[in-house]
């Protein structure tokens, strides 16, 4: 639609078309025209949320959208280079990028509404979530489809700004905001001290005569001392309630706002024409203790966030290069997979990679709460992060930086906290709704009281803003969620989905898979036992060459063998086949190895786990392994029934193996030879019949049923597909913590509901109480921290360190080891 005719006027913003722009937007079946792409964005935005009736009922033009400086966005276009991304983006294998930021000027939940809402809406931006806790966001985006420089400019055209996340970044923020806060509740609070002295001597000289000289005195000295209460102390609620209006948002910060305003040029006008009231006492304490209730939850939620912060300080800044036998110190981001790299004694390992050299012991406490270190020797793997304890050891890199293990686990880490379960959607909005209808309220309390009492209609107007502020609202949910999951993340839980913590306080069953995860998964070969004629060590040779391919554990078993197989496929819960010199071998079941048929039974009847291994159909060995249970796993088992819970075994392998391990933890319900398809069928008609299923398993066969289950837990063992299909990691491998962190999701929801009660209670006592002039300007501002600083001290009672239950078991029921 070019501009061709006389000059036309912008719809949105009135300011004249130039003739050779070709912007517009179709509003009521017409073509608008429009000045430029801001305004052409702006009311595609406007029409597209359906609030097209703004442009009927506008009573002014509307302001044509500032664009961003160039200087600015040539900065953000750095962001684009690949080489600048390497350090902070992740590459996904579906073709997905993602990276996380740290953004400033968020206050509140609203916030963090509006820029998902804004971000999320963009073409290429797979999802968005912000962390109110830490102020992270986290963005998923198809890098060939939008930039991350348009993402960035969209932040900053909002009123935030963005960086890449660094843990050192995000300390000097943490510091700067504590500086400004301490300063600004420094000055709030000097000023209500001082205010509240004169307040004293004016409410004593209503009951007493005082000369209107005397009082005029003591309200210019206090309107004095106010000012930059007002406009120092108060000023980020003022912005935030700016930012948040420009985008047609409402927030806390909107009745704060006025409730200060409006009490503070009150109080002016009454000071300069000789009034009858002035409320800067109440102006003072709303402020001081807004402040402080606000100040209180920003030192929560630092320190809660230190749990995740010590994860990402693990690394050391350099690393021992060894290159054609000689040592030299690089910086740890120089290093590639490949390298060589030296670990002396105490030293922090500085990438995951393989031991070459030596023999020691490593600590991975910080990583999955484990406190006895791990012996490594030739071959095995080791973990960035981790502290070599005992030797010098000469490690060969096989992943640095992003991808790394402790990478992953932060990256889960900030994923759970920025998620929000639906508890935590359903109090933000209830929070956005209670904020209009408390202006809507205020509105209609001054009018009755116009009309009632006209010299009480401002002060009792001004009570109910006050009283009714939402910030414990708005905290109740997210501060209490951030404390549970990071005391689950120290406990060596390491919850991934925000649903996690929600649906492990309302499950009913708790199914465990047994190889790896009731048992540790080290299986050993016990014997070999050839059929017929086939030799032994070839059995045992073809054998090993096949499970080299699956990542089960029963693969572990088998030595490293001379031979290479080919045309390999994994089959989940059955076997593995492939060819090895032309011929095709089988390796599983039975049934597997020899379908249609009925091969010869086990060499011995004994309670252990046994392959055949067969050359097109024809049987040639069986194979004897067996495993253990997990120390703990027959404690975990009792105090999962004592918690009302119905456990049950469900896996893959034969019957005998599976009716021992339930025989000895004492579970009733048990069922064996399940593929993973008969294991979801049989999880989803538990859950057609009412039941909250957690799943816990640890092969890829298990990621079926991990999917379907409402909550589901892999072990740190765990192949990495599982581990990314599930809704958290157990990082410590003891299964006595999930007792554990079940009992701390079902305390969690108790104080979820604690807060929102108290909230709610709160309001909907104090609103009537205040609207009928009960309350105090004063008074409400104390009442108003009071409930915030309320909710916030509960929600702390969750940041305490779990301590593991007793149960009382019979002999019965006493942990014991067998060979399944």
């Amino acid at each position: 639609m070019s501009n061709t005719g006389p000059s036309l006027a912008c719809y949105h913003c009135g300011l004249p078309v130039p003739a050779d722009a070709d912007y517009s937007v179709e509003i009521k079946g017409v073509q608008q025209a429009m000045c430029c792409p801001g305004c052409q964005a702006v009311a595609s935005t406007i029409i597209s949320t359906g609030l097209d009736q703004y442009y009927q009922y506008r009573t002014d033009l509307a302001v044509t959208p500032k664009p961003l400086e160039d200087e600015l966005l040539d900065e953000l276009a750095l962001y684009d280079r690949s080489d600048i991304q390497q350090d902070f983006v992740t590459q996904h294998a579906d073709g997905q990028v993602e990276a996380i930021f740290l953004v400033e000027g968020i206050t509140c939940a609203a916030c963090v509404w509006l820029i998902e809402h804004q971000i999320n809406t963009l073409q290429g931006v797979e999802h968005c979530n912000v962390n109110l806790s830490n102020h992270q966001l986290r963005i998923q985006w198809h890098s060939e489809k939008i930039k991350l420089s348009e993402i960035l400019s969209t932040v900053y055209s909002i009123g935030y700004k963005a960086y890449p996340y660094q843990s050192a970044a995000e300390d000097r923020l943490q510091q700067t905001e504590n500086r400004n806060y301490i300063k600004r509740l420094g000055v709030a609070g000097a000023g209500m001290a001082q205010v509240m002295m004169y307040a004293a001597a004016l409410y004593a000289g209503a009951f007493d005569y005082i000369s209107g000289e005397h009082r005029d005195f003591l309200r210019w000295v206090s309107l004095i001392i106010t000012t930059p209460v007002v406009f120092y102390s108060a000023r980020p609620f003022f912005s935030a309630a700016l930012r948040n209006l420009k985008n047609r948002h409402l927030s806390m910060d909107v009745p704060v706002s006025l409730a200060i305003l409006a009490a503070y040029f009150a109080s002016l006008g009454s000071t300069m024409m000789g009034g009858r009231e002035v409320y800067f006492d109440s102006v003072c304490m709303f402020t001081f203790f807004l402040l402080l209730g606000r100040f209180f939850e920003f030192r929560a939620r630092a320190k809660m966030d230190q749990s995740g912060h010590h994860l990402t300080r693990l690394l050391p800044d350099t690393a021992t290069l060894v290159e054609n036998g000689k040592q030299r110190l690089v910086a740890i981001r120089d290093l590639k997979p490949g390298d060589t790299v030296l670990v002396k004694t105490a030293q922090i390992i500085p990438a995951d990679g393989l031991v070459l050299n030596g023999q020691s012991s490593t600590d991975e406490s910080h990583l999955n709460g484990e406190f006895i270190p791990v012996p490594k020797a030739l071959g095995d793997s080791v973990v960035a992060g981790s502290i070599n304890v005992e030797h010098p050891l000469t490690i060969e890199v096989t992943e640095v930086g992003q991808n790394t293990k402790l990478s992953g686990i932060l990256r889960l880490l900030d994923q759970a906290r920025a998620s929000k379960p639906p508890i935590a959607k359903l109090a933000d909005t209830i929070a956005q709704y209670f904020i209009a209808a408390v202006l809507i309220v205020a509105t209609g309390v001054a009018t009755a009281w116009a009309l009632i009492e006209p010299s009480h209609a401002f002060w009792v107007t001004l009570s109910v803003l006050v009283v009714t502020c939402p910030c414990a609202l708005s905290l109740a949910t997210p501060t209490a969620l951030t404390a549970a999951t990071s005391s689950l993340q120290r406990l060596g839980l390491l919850v991934s989905r925000g649903h996690t913590l929600e649906g492990l306080a309302n499950i009913s069953h708790v199914i465990f898979d047994k190889t790896g995860t009731l048992t540790t998964g080290k299986l050993r070969l016990q014997q070999i036992h050839p059929l017929a004629d086939y030799n032994r060590l070839q059995c045992h040779h073809v054998a090993a060459a096949l499970e080299a391919h699956s990542e089960h554990p029963i693969a572990n078993a088998f030595e490293a063998s001379p031979l290479q197989a080919f045309e390999i496929k994994v089959h989940p819960g059955q076997g593995i086949e492939g060819v090895i010199d032309g011929q095709h071998y089988r390796i599983g079941r039975p049934d597997f190895a020899v379908p249609g048929a009925t091969p010869a039974t086990p060499p011995s009847e004994a309670q252990a786990q046994w392959l055949l291994l067969a050359n097109d159909g024809n049987a040639m060995a069986w194979f004897q392994l067996d495993d253990e249970l997990r120390s703990d796993a027959a404690e975990t088992v009792t105090q999962l029934g004592e918690l009302g819970l119905k456990v049950e075994l469900l896996s893959g392998d034969y019957s005998n193996n599976v009716a021992t391990v339930a025989k000895q933890l004492n579970i009733s319900d048990f069922r064996s030879g399940a593929s993973p398809m008969n294991k979801m069928t049989y999880t989803q008609a538990l859950q057609t019949d009412g039941a909250k299923i957690l799943m816990v398993g640890d092969g890829i066969n298990d990621i079926p049923v991990l999917a379907a289950a409402d909550v589901s837990i892999a072990m740190t063992s765990a192949a990495d597909l599982t581990k990314a299909n599930a809704d958290a990691i157990l990082l410590s491998s003891q299964l006595s913590h999930l007792v554990m962190a079940i009992r701390h999701a079902r305390k969690t929801q108790r104080i979820i509901r604690q807060n929102l009660g108290w909230a709610l209670g709160y309001n909907l006592i104090a609103l009537p109480a205040a609207a009928m002039g009960y309350i105090p300007p004063y008074f409400a501002a104390l009442g108003m921290s009071l409930s915030s600083l309320v909710v916030v001290l509960n929600a702390l009672r969750l940041s305490k360190p779990l301590v593991k239950a007793t149960t009382t078991t019979s002999p019965t029921q006493q942990p014991q080891t067998a060979n399944v």
